[in-house]
């Protein structure tokens, strides 16, 4: 007898994340904080190991009336200042010529959801990085999809190649492509695509349109957070390349944007060349979104917009200090990487470095004996996750050796 669908997976979850984070906890109140190394974390941490919520989020955050965070939002689609001021953010200095709207969601991950529950069919494939953020694939399992992945890099550039050939098979078997691409800063090898990527993916895609409808997941949770904030935008410009037979889904984190991160609020853009095109989306995201959360915090949607207008100097300059305290952190990680020899993936921007692992069973090894050392990390699909946004500069001193002595150890 059971109690749920026939067709749900009932595989207990593999909690990657979370289970380690409570070891490394368990292990700081046994050893001792200076004893331990938590690279778990995929949030911002300060030199002293405290959680990162910015001034300029939280002062005004706090300053709103018990009233309006208590109050439903005006619509289950979001607040319409927070939808404009969402679309102005992140793609309104681009150039973009495209067909849009913005529906709030509960964090990017809501977007993401989203989107995998609404476009495709049971039984029909996604298609995904080879190595990316593991819920996807739960989602996919969730929605009773099937999952196909592409090779991320050739050498130290994404590739394109692979993509291109996961893509021709999946449309040899069914009518649709729904592709994710996390980028920039992307999770867990911090690599981000170049413009000329951008574009090679883009006249890829507009091919595969001739033959098939084609939706690009572009997750863009910590686009926020890149080394060059005044161009990590740019990228969006190439979309105004479309056929009218491709459209994107940017997937839009306002949690991890503004350091807020319990507050769940975030947005799906839709961005295609007609109106119509937009619109059918929207229709059926809107009816998703009323069925699943209903509504989006009231409160977490008027401070986004605030932050990001009236507040905008006062964030811009404490988020910059944090991204270039994030990145004297990752140069320390990866030159002394280099140093040493550990290998990492190509690592351009962003939280994360991943130690390039070739195999899963000397991946599994070398975890628990980074664990053995106090050292804690995350697995992911052949690569150990090194989160330095949550580490100080000096937990960053030196551990890459440390981690290259121990690998030497599983071989």
């Amino acid at each position: 007898m059971s109690f749920v669908k026939k067709n749900v997976d009932t595989t207990p979850i593999e909690d990657t994340v979370f289970a380690i984070v409570k070891k490394a906890k368990e292990a700081k109140a046994a050893v001792g904080e200076d004893n331990v190394v938590d690279a778990t974390i995929g949030s911002l941490y300060d030199e002293e190991g405290k959680i990162v919520a910015f001034d300029s989020v939280f002062t005004p955050y706090n300053a709103i009336a018990k009233e309006t965070k208590a109050a439903y939002a005006s619509s289950f689609v979001g607040n319409d200042s927070f939808r404009k001021q969402v679309y102005e953010w992140i793609v309104g200095g681009t150039g973009s010529k495209l067909a849009h709207s913005v529906i709030a969601t509960p964090g990017g991950t809501g977007a993401v959801a989203i989107t995998l529950q609404e476009i495709l069919d049971k039984n029909e494939t996604v298609i995904l990085p080879e190595i990316a953020w593991g819920s996807y694939k739960l989602m996919a399992s969730m929605d009773n999809l099937q999952v196909k992945t592409y090779s991320l890099f050739e050498g130290d550039h994404f590739n394109i190649e692979s993509l291109k050939q996961t893509c021709r098979e999946v449309m040899k078997t069914q009518d649709k492509l729904l592709l994710v691409i996390n980028d920039p800063c992307h999770n867990p090898t911090g690599y981000s695509l170049s413009m000329e990527e951008w574009k090679d993916v883009v006249s890829f895609l507009n091919e595969c349109g001739k033959e098939v409808p084609v939706v690009l997941l572009n997750d863009i949770a910590y686009i926020d957070y890149s080394y060059d904030l005044d161009h990590c935008r740019d990228y969006i410009k190439t979309f105004n390349d479309f056929s009218e037979n491709v459209m994107a889904v940017i997937a839009f984190s306002c949690s991890k944007a503004l350091t807020s991160y319990g507050l769940r609020c975030g947005a799906a853009i839709l961005l295609a060349q007609t109106e119509e095109a937009v619109r059918s989306v929207e229709i059926v995201f809107e009816k998703a979104a009323r069925a699943t959360w209903s509504n989006i915090p009231n409160a977490a949607m008027d401070n986004f917009t605030y932050v990001t207008t009236t507040n905008y100097d006062a964030y811009m300059k404490e988020k910059g200090y944090y991204v270039n305290l994030l990145k004297e952190r990752s140069d320390i990680f990866t030159s002394e990487a280099d140093a040493c020899g550990l290998s990492y993936y190509p690592y351009k921007e962003g939280f994360f470095v991943t130690v390039k692992m070739n195999n899963n069973d000397i991946r599994d090894k070398y975890h628990e004996k980074l664990m053995e050392q106090h050292i804690y990390t995350v697995k992911v699909n052949k690569g150990i996750r090194v989160a330095v946004c949550s580490l100080s500069k000096d937990k960053c001193k030196g551990l890459a050796e440390r981690m290259k002595v121990i690998l030497d150890t599983c071989n």
